[in-house]
């Protein structure tokens, strides 16, 4: 018998988000791709990260994370949703949110368990899922609302499905979801005995006056929720890795065993730089963040729309999905290429969004950038109007 990699290997391929990012620094671009935001780290979040290292903090946590930012996520949820969160039974803290979804996939699912995910999704979710041995169930979407029906719903059921997954705001979309909807979902997951994983990670991230609403604060939800996020967007610490879950004490202490067996905790100083940021940072700094993010969505989609990759304007988080079937090419990676090789600028094949076909025609964009960086994206991607002219001509 020959040495070979695990069957595992085919389930999980390196994400066109990340392989996009390394052709951009082959060619020197700006890098539009990958959601890895650039801008400044709060200083309350920086200090306190550089005092606990000061201070020698930087042994193991607990497994399931520093008393200090436990506490402070559950003030967090029981003001902001009205959800009644102890600190010492319902959080766990994650090497990011991906590392919740993971650990809560090993922790509630079987083998073959049915997970129904929104098309487009987030390309993360579905390999976790495959990573884990669940089965994605695809509901298909299209803009400009990414509307769902309950039909749709029931048509994806079945007996092997054990849960949902909602993304709200969503990656790549920027589709807030709204109450009616979520309502929807909590009735239906209610008849059907379902979980519902909650992606809730872009929640600071919400234009145009529109309402973010944790599923798990409706109803009935609490007990059937797993309410995952984190600070890598809110305060620019994506590499930081510090995510969480926020759920029933019966299904968090199985998703923190799993954490603690994986990770065994996450990054003790920056966990204790992130505590401060949820416990001193107020409401206006997160109501400035929102209205910075929508000031960069509309010089973006300006852009966007000026040189006819029509853009489908997002209501929250901070990625746009664009038109490029008039770019040549015939499918979304080709098309991202080409807007590379022509501009510099860099972004995600729609391909890795989508099951169906309609992914082939859109790339996604990110605009976590400072200002001049989106700035000089947008002159770049000017010029690709005189290129298209000149072809068509």
């Amino acid at each position: 018998m020959s040495l070979s990699l695990s069957s595992r290997h085919e389930w999980v391929r390196k994400s066109e988000l990340r392989a996009m990012s390394v052709e951009c620094e082959r060619v020197g671009g700006v890098n539009l791709s990958q959601g890895v935001c650039d801008l400044a780290v709060p200083e309350p979040v920086v200090r306190a990260a550089k005092d606990a290292i000061d201070r020698g903090d930087n042994s193991y946590s607990r497994h399931d994370g520093t008393a200090s930012l436990r506490r402070a996520l559950a003030e967090k949820y029981n003001r902001r949703a009205g959800l009644d969160v102890d600190p010492e039974s319902n959080v766990v803290v994650t090497a990011g949110a991906t590392g919740a979804l993971y650990c809560s996939c090993l922790a509630l699912l079987e083998p073959g368990d049915e997970v129904i995910l929104f098309e487009p999704y987030y390309s993360y979710h579905e390999s976790t899922l495959l990573a884990t041995e669940a089965v994605p169930v695809f509901i298909s979407t299209k803009a400009p609302d990414w509307s769902f029906s309950l039909e749709d719903l029931e048509n994806a059921v079945s007996e092997k499905t054990k849960a949902i997954i909602v993304n709200t705001p969503s990656n790549p979309s920027g589709k807030v979801w709204t109450r009616s909807e979520l309502e929807m979902i909590a009735d239906f997951c209610t008849r059907h005995d379902l979980f519902v994983f909650t992606d809730e990670i872009y929640e600071h991230f919400v234009f145009d006056d529109l309402e973010h609403i944790s599923v798990a604060s409706l109803p009935g939800m609490w007990q059937r929720t797993i309410t995952m996020s984190g600070l890598s967007k809110t305060f620019s610490i994506t590499g930081w890795r510090i995510g969480y879950a926020v759920c029933d004490a019966k299904w968090a202490k199985a998703i923190g065993n799993f954490s603690d067996l994986i990770y065994v905790c996450a990054p003790t100083p920056l966990q204790l730089g992130a505590a401060a940021g949820v416990a001193q940072l107020d409401d206006e700094y997160f109501v400035k963040l929102a209205a910075k993010y929508r000031r960069k969505r509309e010089i973006l989609c300006g852009a966007l729309d000026k040189v006819g990759l029509t853009p489908c304007v997002p209501q929250g988080a901070y990625y746009v999905l664009a038109d490029v079937t008039s770019l040549p090419g015939n499918n979304s990676k080709e098309r991202a290429m080409y807007l590379l090789q022509q501009t510099g600028v860099a972004s995600v094949p729609g391909e890795s969004f989508f099951k169906g076909e309609a992914g082939k025609g859109l790339v996604r964009f990110c605009f976590a950038k400072e200002d001049e960086v989106i700035e000089d994206a947008c002159r770049r991607l000017g010029s690709i109007q005189g290129k298209q002219v000149r072809a068509a001509g």
